[in-house]
């Protein structure tokens, strides 16, 4: 991805997730708004967006056609609280395992509180070690990855979901469902 493009993919996360009034948009209540908007809203083309939404490395925009045949695009999730939005997704069972990756100066909070989603509406949960260790090195390279007894949580009643792109969503993970997998060396 090119410099202009990495910066039209930043701007379009902080619209569709977290401050769509800066481009004069509104959400509908799962976060779609038609793709003709935010073109228009941006300064973009359309050859734009589509290259922007096919080359980002985590695939955090989803395009659909709706009931009445526009094209609508939303964030796959990471949207703040005061959004509002649901993104409509069904419960589903998770792994017995997930991940999160963390900047090792929250570890001992995590140990204490658990996860919580802060400013997002969702704790955000990896599949694997390798793909939470590059989320936490987004903040800092000294990074901790915590597992995720998630098969437990499910059992106890907490409701995962799967975003479009992957990423498991949940609301909460209480300190007794964490451990400490991986520490950077």
């Amino acid at each position: 991805m090119t410099a202009d493009h990495v910066r039209l993919s930043k701007r379009m996360s902080l619209v569709l997730r977290h401050r769509p009034e800066t481009a004069g948009l509104t959400l509908d209540p799962n976060g779609w708004v038609p793709v003709t908007d935010l073109i228009e809203a941006l300064g973009m083309t359309r050859a734009q967006l589509d290259h922007v939404v096919e080359t980002n490395d985590k695939s955090r925009f989803a395009i659909s056609t709706g009931p009445d045949g526009v094209d609508r695009i939303r964030a796959s999730q990471g949207h703040s609280r005061r959004v509002g939005v649901d993104l409509d997704l069904p419960p589903t069972p998770p792994p017995a395992e997930l991940f999160h990756g963390t900047p090792r100066a929250n570890s001992e909070a995590i140990l204490r509180e658990g996860l919580r989603p802060r400013s997002r509406s969702h704790v955000h949960l990896s599949a694997d070690v390798p793909t939470a260790l590059t989320v936490g090195r987004r903040r800092s390279p000294d990074v901790m990855v915590f597992r995720v007894a998630a098969g437990e949580m499910a059992e106890a009643g907490h409701l995962f979901q799967r975003s479009d792109n992957g990423v498991w969503l949940t609301s909460f993970v209480p300190p007794l469902h964490l451990s400490i997998k991986r520490t950077n060396p």
